[in-house]
């Protein structure tokens, strides 16, 4: 059908001697290229900004200090630094996680690379260690940018979700440098609570897989040519034992123990639903993200739409892709506004949560993300199907609409709702 005319060939699969001629595929496209640093600039997550400490401003000397900082020793065809599965790269600075899903990507702007073009740039100084567990820290630096990581890949199971090697590094620096920026490039969650309250720790970063353009994204951040906008899509605790059984899980023995599995007795209860039910404060919780500006909410409606069926099982009806369209009626419109009444124009993610009857505190059923200049306001609308305010009937194996009443929560984090109202099935 010649759909697929204009279009680079497939690939032919890893050959048996890479350094053999063989047929190579450009896969690179430039139209992607803006899209890739977007991304990684959005993937960022500022957690902590103490006193407005980011965006930098101008300054005179920076230190850098990790492991995390500087591009890996070699880019080509090995793999080998994809492929297994300890604690953090000890080496260099994680782009992406491991397993065969990873690649090695045209090029890698590492923090370190990238920081040394904007001192170019500005005139600045750059002073870096990146190699010492407890550096020197020079008392004219005006920041100490340090850099850990999280690792992950397939296959394995994660060596932990901290690493005290890298938590002394951070408070090793922060003991002798007042404005100490942490970023973590992360492969999931990652405690940080041995130096979170830490009085010289001012900002906190979780930049998790930015891929080739880390470095550059990172820079536009630290500077403020971009405003962090990304939200957490995990909570972090407090301590790994708030996690329960998830990090500890129970084990077959005897003859069933090289067959694990999981009977998922937890139901839908993780993350921020089982931190919900179990009354458990969160270091971060779900969905937070701080920006370099404030958004203020008001103005929640919340409409039912009368002419769409809201009994308890859907309408019958024959079967599409998907299921039964009925599951994709909107029954329920949502609108707030949202104003931006900072200094700075940014993104903010509106996050709309619902509580259902019999059901977790809150869900999240919807989230929009609008970009708000200084001083305007912008209205952002949800609209919930049936599926989206429905449970699963394991009787009658079809999604049921409980009746009773549901909780509406709109705002900017699982735990930051500044917008509450209800409505009655």
């Amino acid at each position: 059908m010649n759909q697929d005319a204009g279009f680079p060939s497939p690939g032919v699969g890893m050959p048996a001697d890479v350094y053999a001629p063989h047929q190579a595929i450009i896969g690179k496209s430039s139209d992607s290229r803006k899209v890739l640093l977007q991304s990684a600039i959005e993937g960022h997550v500022l957690v902590k900004n103490k006193n407005n400490t980011l965006p930098l401003k101008s300054p005179e000397m920076i230190s850098v200090f990790g492991y995390d900082a500087k591009g890996p020793d070699s880019l080509g065809f090995a793999l080998e630094w994809l492929s297994y599965s300890p604690a953090i790269q000890p080496n260099h600075t994680l782009i992406v996680g491991g397993g065969s899903g990873g690649k090695s990507p045209a090029y890698i702007s590492a923090p370190l690379d990238a920081l040394q073009q904007q001192v170019i740039e500005d005139g600045s100084s750059i002073l870096w260690n990146i190699s010492a567990q407890d550096p020197e820290v020079d008392p004219n630096t005006d920041a100490c940018l340090v850099f850990i990581n999280s690792y992950a890949t397939e296959g394995y199971d994660r060596a932990g979700l901290v690493d005290e090697g890298s938590d002394e590094l951070v408070t090793n620096v922060a003991s002798k440098c007042s404005n100490t920026i942490v970023t973590i490039h992360n492969a999931g969650i990652r405690l940080v609570n041995n130096w979170i309250d830490h009085e010289n720790v001012t900002a906190v970063i979780f930049a998790h897989l930015p891929g080739q353009d880390s470095g550059r994204a990172l820079v536009e951040l630290l500077y403020g040519r971009s405003n962090p906008s990304g939200k957490l899509p995990y909570t972090v605790a407090k301590s790994a034992d708030d996690y329960g059984a998830l990090l500890h899980p129970k084990l077959p023995e005897g003859q069933y123990g090289l067959f694990p599995q999981d009977d998922f007795s937890e139901g839908v209860y993780i993350d921020y639903r089982a931190f919900d039910k179990q009354g458990i404060e969160p270091q971060f919780e779900f969905g937070f993200g701080l920006s370099y500006t404030t958004f203020d909410y008001s103005g929640l409606n919340i409409g039912q739409v009368s002419h769409n069926s809201t009994s308890r099982y859907p309408p019958s009806a024959a079967i599409q892709e998907g299921g039964n369209p009925h599951l994709w009626d909107v029954i329920l419109r949502v609108s707030v506004d949202i104003t931006n009444s900072g200094p700075v124009a940014g993104d903010e993610v509106a996050q709309l949560y619902v509580g259902i009857p019999n059901g977790p505190v809150r869900q999240l059923r919807g989230f929009e993300k609008v970009n708000i200049p200084v001083g305007q306001t912008v209205t952002v609308e949800f609209a919930l199907g049936r599926r989206d305010l429905s449970t699963w009937d394991v009787v009658a194996q079809e999604w049921l609409l409980q009746s009773g009443t549901y909780q509406v929560y709109v705002g900017r984090s699982s735990r930051d709702l500044p917008l509450q109202g209800e409505f009655t099935i």
